[in-house]
């Protein structure tokens, strides 16, 4: 089992706190202060999750092996719905990584209107290193000791990194075994399509990628483009959502000229065919070695010049150290976590725009919502359908956080007025990106819930 560093702030060198947990919380702070009306307390009860739960388990491997596993589910908050999340399966996996993407989970949903609220899950592990048996095992355990910590109507599980379609079909199956006799199909989403999951799904964090970029050139965000048509187009991190999205910004009109994936980078200025990039891959474990590419590192692929950046690796990916060199104009966050608040500052400065992730890449959970839907109501929509409502979810959702940034921009005197009105002090108000927008539009949406609701008891 790996374990995470903690990366705290030093004084002397002015190292970033890369702690998930942490930054998540920061993300939170810069955006209340935009909501006056907020008290600390319902702040501090907003940010923080409602439950955590760790659980350790034996495994006996194929070799006879037997080995201690850990993992984690995370619930942060149910005001508007059933919690909602990935199960990630990866060696650096730690309890305030999937409190971070918990909390993420929250207002993502509330940016798309998704009636779920946030959680995470995820066991520190390397499923690459064992065998497919193992991995079966060590999913249908971590299932049976969540035990009622998930539900069709309480936390309902999704794939992430380094789980997938099968690894849901794992999950359905262990859950049901232990409620037979109902309708358990709603317990987690992203299943194969011949087992209750939704068709489209296993493309719509991309999809959802795509149509919010394009709406938001549409809106002008971004002087001298108003589509995606022609724009160069880098991907960090090829797994499912970056090569799907690879696949569909080529078919949109871009041209991907750079892909990572763990071992390496591959650029080519002519650009690069996906799927060509897909089936090297499968056949040689990487992107890396593309015929008619040049190898690069993974700095090197952050730092192309390009129009469109699309980190879809792991978070901290772009930081205080080295988002200077970005010169994407661009950067659509697939990832969770990609960009930490001290290279946002940076980039914020330096003009790039960045599209958060709440946003960005919340075509996943938009799609698990109507797989959700789909399941209790035991029915099948068409592709095209499910195409169709993400599409206007996505839309609805981009429109809402840039008109969010722009009130707030316009509006910066009237907010530090509120802000002495209701006692708060502190430094004048500054402009916001969209990262901010969103997190302010988010936090108050689950705000107003929370308090319609009432705190009980």
């Amino acid at each position: 089992m790996a374990t995470t560093t903690l990366h705290e702030p030093d004084a002397m060198t002015g190292t970033e706190d890369l702690n998930p947990f942490h930054i998540a919380q920061r993300q939170f702070d810069a955006a209340v202060k935009y909501l006056p009306s907020i008290t600390p307390g319902l702040a501090n009860f907003l940010k923080r999750p409602e439950k955590v739960v760790t659980l350790e388990f034996p495994i006996e491997t194929r070799d006879g092996t037997v080995l201690i596993f850990v993992g984690y589910r995370c619930l942060h908050n149910r005001a508007r719905g059933p919690g909602k999340g990935g199960i990630r399966y990866h060696p650096d996996v730690t309890i305030d990584e999937v409190r971070a993407l918990a909390s993420w989970m929250t207002w993502k949903c509330a940016v798309l209107d998704v009636p779920f609220g946030g959680a995470k899950g995820g066991i520190a592990f390397d499923p690459k290193k064992f065998s497919a048996r193992d991995v079966m095992k060590v999913t249908r355990r971590f299932i049976v000791m969540l035990g009622d910590n998930i539900g069709p109507h309480t936390d309902i599980p999704a794939p992430d990194v380094n789980t997938n379609a099968g690894t849901m079909a794992r999950i359905y199956d262990t859950y049901a075994m232990m409620h037979p006799g109902e309708n358990n199909l709603p317990v987690v989403t992203g299943k194969p399509v011949d087992l209750g999951g939704s068709l489209g799904r296993r493309e719509a964090t991309a999809r959802g990628c795509l149509f919010c970029l394009q709406r938001a050139l549409e809106r002008g965000i971004l002087d001298g483009r108003s589509s995606v048509e022609g724009a160069t187009v880098v991907v960090q991190g090829y797994g499912n959502a970056g090569s799907v999205a690879a696949q569909l910004f080529t078919q949109a009109g871009a041209k991907i000229i750079a892909v990572s994936d763990s071992r390496g980078a591959i650029h080519s200025p002519d650009g690069i065919d996906p799927d060509a990039a897909i089936e090297h891959k499968r056949q040689t474990g990487s992107v890396v070695g593309l015929p008619s590419s040049t190898e690069l590192s993974n700095e090197q692929l952050l730092a192309l010049e390009c129009d469109i950046l699309i980190p879809a690796a792991l978070e901290s990916q772009i930081r205080g150290d080295n988002a200077h060199t970005v010169r994407a104009r661009l950067i659509a966050e697939l990832a969770n976590g990609p960009t930490t608040p001290d290279a946002d500052r940076i980039l914020l400065e330096r003009g790039t725009i960045v599209l958060p992730d709440i946003l960005a890449n919340a075509g996943g959970v938009t799609v698990s919502y109507f797989e959700w839907v789909q399941n209790i109501e035991n029915e099948q929509w068409e592709e095209d359908v499910v195409n169709e409502k993400l599409l206007k979810k996505m839309r609805r959702a981009t429109d809402a956080v840039i008109d969010k940034q722009e009130e707030i921009n316009s509006s910066l005197d009237k907010l530090q007025a509120e802000r002495v009105k209701h006692g708060f002090e502190g430094e004048p108000l500054e402009p916001v990106d969209l990262r901010t927008a969103a997190y302010v539009y988010a936090i108050d949406q689950v705000s107003t819930v929370t308090l319609e609701r009432g705190i009980w008891p």
